[in-house]
């Protein structure tokens, strides 16, 4: 037997049609019922448990109860981000399992990927912050530079204060869509919650996609450089 990590073990938990239905309606970054993610899956309840047992022992999904109901959520950033890598390959392969529909081009244009924002405006994002000099990039090593860091003051971000654990502060995660990075880590979030924050755009319900109004689109593109589009 080889050493080393099992891979073979994530790809069968993830290589079932229901598993893989389950866990990209967990990318929005929202806890979910089972009852919910059966219906995500088109299974039964029944059935739904079995495969989320299997998904919570594999360490892809934990489990919280609160009163009669247990909430399923991705285990971390990382099983976000593998499948947000997984979806572009399929992408790029031709693999699609339905004609698109009329979310696809909001969901290219912006979405949640877990907890920060992705697509088009994300990818713009990173790479207006790095462009001014603000985030560093070093072969897809990314790190916030102190110029960087006065400007994320001046949003209202405190990046000291997003620093927890094993969570990086600034991590590139790789666009499904784009094929270029979004900008990931604590402060991913922390600048997608600033967005919500200031009216500039919502996640639409049941959706991933992020839907900027026309008016919070410019404040976005202005506060960070972005050619504004419309």
């Amino acid at each position: 037997m080889k050493a080393g990590p099992d891979i073979a073990r994530i790809a069968a938990l993830l290589g079932d049609p229901a598993r893989a239905n389950m866990m990209t309606a967990l990318t929005h970054g929202q806890a979910l019922t089972a009852g919910e993610l059966a219906r995500e899956a088109n299974v039964t309840p029944q059935t739904a448990s079995t495969h989320l047992a299997k998904l919570t022992e594999g360490g892809l999904l934990t489990q919280r109860r609160q009163g009669r109901h247990a909430y399923f959520a991705l285990a971390g950033e990382d099983v976000a981000e593998l499948l947000e890598s997984l979806m572009g390959l399929a992408d790029r392969a031709g693999h699609s399992r339905t004609r698109p529909g009329p979310k696809e081009p909001a969901l290219r244009r912006a979405r949640v990927c877990y907890d920060h924002l992705a697509g088009e405006l994300g990818v713009g994002l990173l790479e207006s912050l790095v462009a001014a000099g603000r985030i560093e990039d070093r072969d897809g090593a990314l790190s916030l530079t102190p110029d960087g860091a006065g400007f994320m003051r001046g949003l209202g971000i405190e990046p000291d204060g997003l620093v927890r654990g094993r969570r990086p502060l600034c991590k590139a995660c790789l666009d499904w869509s784009v094929r270029r990075s979004h900008l990931a880590g604590g402060l991913g979030k922390a600048l997608l919650d600033r967005i919500y924050e200031n009216g500039w755009a919502r996640r639409l319900e049941g959706s991933r996609v992020v839907a900027f109004s026309a008016p919070g689109l410019a404040a976005f593109s202005r506060a960070f450089g972005l050619a504004e589009a419309a």
